[in-house]
């Protein structure tokens, strides 16, 4: 595992799958709170499969020798989504084990793409021991969703994308699960904005792994654990940690406020996980300074309808 994920890296990823996936808009929604600075969002949730996993599985599949017994993904669902479409347009096998806990919204669609899928009780954590053991025996290509190099250095081409549509941003949130999109973001800004992390209560990986001073097992649960459920961050977004600037906290309730505001201001839907950098704009947690410019990545959308209020 190198030591850390560099900008050449990111550059090799993005020339790999430019003929696949999407450069993704970015909305400029001004000065929508009122409060003297300007939201932008980066719409990731546009890429084919409905999230930015689909960066890191073309990455992965046009870097490695991949066998006829294919690649195996363990998926809350979005990952397992990229991975299936990613083999299917490469022409490959794909196995994807994903948690029983995961919504039919996410794991239905796996098995439209041609995967073979395989449901595992419980979260994650339980559905990646699951994919480990298959790939030992089988000889598939192990796709890891956040903690492989090529994973997170095609994350990471979505950083380089933002700061070249909004060069003067001063600062990015960035929902985090297994740390995949944060470590390959803030492996492309460095120094040029302010990275910060956010995350739920109750999946709290970089949060905690920062007040330990490492990667710790975290538990896994709420609104958002289909898509940032992982039990411990991963050791290649660790090795990014001093390009991250903050991790901030919120909770359920505050998920599900900013997935309704989202719909109710910018007619966006967006999955439970991918609202979590809204929630702390909406709450404060991240209060950003006037005039400043907010990018929040909005990274997914594999989700129902929205909810009605009450």
């Amino acid at each position: 595992m190198p030591s850390e994920i560099s900008r050449i890296d990111i550059e090799r990823a993005a020339e790999r799958i430019d003929p696949h996936v999407r450069r993704t808009p970015v909305a400029d929604l001004g000065d929508v709170l009122g409060a003297g600075w300007r939201l932008i969002l980066k719409m990731d949730y546009m890429q084919p499969t409905g999230s930015f996993k689909v960066r890191g599985a073309f990455s992965l599949l046009t870097a490695r020798p991949i066998t006829p017994a294919g690649v195996v993904a363990a998926s809350g669902g979005n990952f397992g989504l990229a991975v299936a479409y990613a083999a299917s347009r490469l022409g490959h096998r794909a196995t994807v084990f994903v948690p029983s806990t995961s919504p039919d919204e996410k794991t239905g669609r796996i098995s439209a793409y041609g995967a073979d899928v395989r449901k595992v009780d419980g979260y994650y954590p339980e559905a990646l021991e699951a994919s480990r053991l298959w790939a030992a025996g089988s000889g598939a290509l192990e796709a890891h969703a956040y903690d492989q190099a090529e994973v997170v250095a095609g994350q990471g081409t979505c950083g380089r994308e933002i700061m070249d549509q909004v060069p003067d941003a001063a600062s990015v949130l960035v929902a985090v699960g297994g740390g995949g999109l944060i470590g390959g973001i803030a492996s492309w800004i460095r120094d040029e904005a302010m990275v910060v992390g956010v995350e739920p209560e109750l999946c709290p990986t970089l949060h905690e792994a920062r007040r330990a001073g490492r990667p710790v097992e975290v538990g896994v649960g709420g609104v958002a654990a289909s898509s940032l459920g992982a039990a411990t961050l991963g050791e290649l977004p660790w090795k990014a940690r001093r390009w991250i600037d903050d991790s901030i906290l919120v909770s359920d309730d505050e998920i599900l406020t900013a997935q309704r505001w989202l719909w109710d201001t910018c007619r966006v839907i967006a999955e439970p996980g991918a609202c979590a950098p809204i929630a702390a704009l909406l709450t404060g947690c991240y209060a950003p300074g006037k005039g400043e410019q907010v990018v929040a990545v909005i990274s997914g959308a594999n989700t129902g309808p929205i909810p009605s209020q009450g």
